[in-house]
């Protein structure tokens, strides 16, 4: 049986908040589409689900527009972004991650199939940057050593939190491998961390303030008319 997921252990990241602040900027109205505990206050937003929903918005129809951490969810990416761009006439600000960066994190030495699993339902951050267009910026955020956004990343220097079922429950990549391999996984893990395995190959990690990890931002901005 599994054990069900505890919201709690999954919650907006405040560094990740106040960098989607800063790129969103001052705007009047805003498009949501993902997580609206990432959405800056202020602004007056709509919140969708998907990019199915925005066939009803007219092209320029919002000042600026979120994508936060939905993109593993969405059949087609790249449409959908260049959807999201159609009805933005201000800044397109993506909050993703990069699937080449998710597999060079350690829990893949000890759970590769989850961390497999994980990086495949994450489109490359190249693609999104073409299916936005116009001048897109890329910023690696770093992921604080008290990090609340409840992906495995978030414990690059708490091991010891992923051997709780519940901490795993509330992260999304677990639940796309099979029990067999999940416990599996956790019994590596928990074998490097007895041994002292882990330490000897990730022990600075414990006293690192941040971990430049697969967490990235993109900013779409339209080209200025000459």
């Amino acid at each position: 049986m599994s054990t069900p997921a505890d919201v709690t252990l999954r919650r907006p990241e405040p560094a990740f908040v106040r960098a989607v602040s800063r790129a969103i900027g001052q705007v009047s109205t805003l498009l949501v589409v993902g997580d609206p505990g990432y959405a800056p206050t202020g602004p007056d937003a709509t919140v969708i689900d998907g990019p199915s929903q925005l066939d009803e918005f007219a092209d320029d129809s919002v000042d600026a527009a979120l994508v936060a951490f939905a993109l593993a969810d969405w059949p087609d990416a790249g449409s959908g972004l260049a959807e999201v761009r159609r009805v933005t006439r201000g800044p397109v600000v993506v909050l993703t991650r990069d699937p080449d960066r998710i597999a060079a994190h350690w829990l893949a030495e000890y759970a590769p199939e989850v961390a497999a699993a994980d990086a495949a339902r994450h489109p490359a951050v190249d693609g999104q940057c073409a299916a936005l267009g116009d001048e897109v910026t890329t910023e690696r955020l770093p992921v604080p050593y008290t990090s609340v956004a409840g992906f495995a990343e978030a414990y690059y220097g708490r091991p010891e939190r992923l051997l709780d079922a519940g901490t795993r429950a509330a992260d999304p990549a677990w639940g796309l491998v099979d029990e067999l391999t999940a416990r599996r996984s956790v019994a590596a893990l928990r074998s490097a961390l007895e041994t002292g395995a882990w330490d000897d190959r990730h022990g600075p990690l414990r006293v690192r303030p941040a971990y430049d990890g697969s967490v990235v931002l993109l900013t779409s901005r339209p080209r200025l008319e000459p």
